[in-house]
């Protein structure tokens, strides 16, 4: 069994992930339900009020800041809805620490290399501010921050617990709603930050490939 997982997670951090192995990582990770989310784990993300998962792909917005596109995916299997978690560059955190509520996190897309990114331009659908792509492996800035907050009394960051990301530099929370794209197809529905607390800010670790957590000190 560990020998099946580390090479799903060597196919997945390679960006080799077919329909076959999004099934596979779909199937290892049901096993490990409640696991803690570590840096460098790879996870899908579920909006709790509509069940799609945050996803993006080498698509640029038609307005705001023209970057790489963010929606919301109705089907669990899409490779294109991988996220690998990754502590700030300035962190002294290590790939396998747990992280705690209040940590600043980035989101790297697994496929493209961009990281979750947000500013002050407005979202297409609703104009609240627009959720994107940018940079790369060797290009990252403070629009890449997010700041976990954990619901309730959970102190560290696990598998299928409600949590929303709120954005460093504008303060709005990672949002979805049931907005949906005419011109992309599958039923995507708008990503987009708010500053106010909603329901629709929650959102929860799905499938993935969790890393085991560091216990070195």
């Amino acid at each position: 069994m560990a020998a099946s997982v580390l090479a799903l997670a060597v196919a997945l951090l390679l960006g080799g992930a077919s329909y076959g192995v999004d099934r596979g990582a779909e199937a290892a990770s049901s096993a490990v339900e409640g696991v803690e989310v570590t840096y460098g784990s790879t996870v899908k993300l579920m909006h709790e009020k509509t069940k799609h998962r945050l996803h993006s792909h080498d698509v640029p917005y038609g307005s705001g800041s023209g970057q790489q596109s963010v929606t919301g995916f109705p089907e669990v299997d899409d490779s294109n809805s991988y996220w690998i978690v990754r502590p700030a560059p300035d962190s002294s955190a290590k790939q396998g620490d747990a992280i705690e509520t209040g940590s600043i996190i980035r989101l790297q897309h697994m496929r493209t290399r961009r990281w979750l990114h947000s500013h002050l331009h407005a979202s297409p659908l609703s104009g609240n501010l627009e959720v994107s792509c940018f940079g790369g492996d060797g290009q990252s800035d403070t629009g890449d921050y997010w700041r976990l907050e954990i619901e309730g009394s959970g102190k560290v960051w696990k598998r299928d617990q409600k949590v929303r990301l709120r954005h460093v530099d504008t303060g709005g929370y990672l949002h979805s709603h049931n907005k949906k794209y005419n011109r992309l197809g599958g039923g995507q529905q708008e990503v987009c930050g708010v500053r106010e607390k909603r329901a629709e800010n929650i959102w929860l670790a799905a499938e993935g490939v969790y890393l085991p957590v560091n216990e070195s000190k």
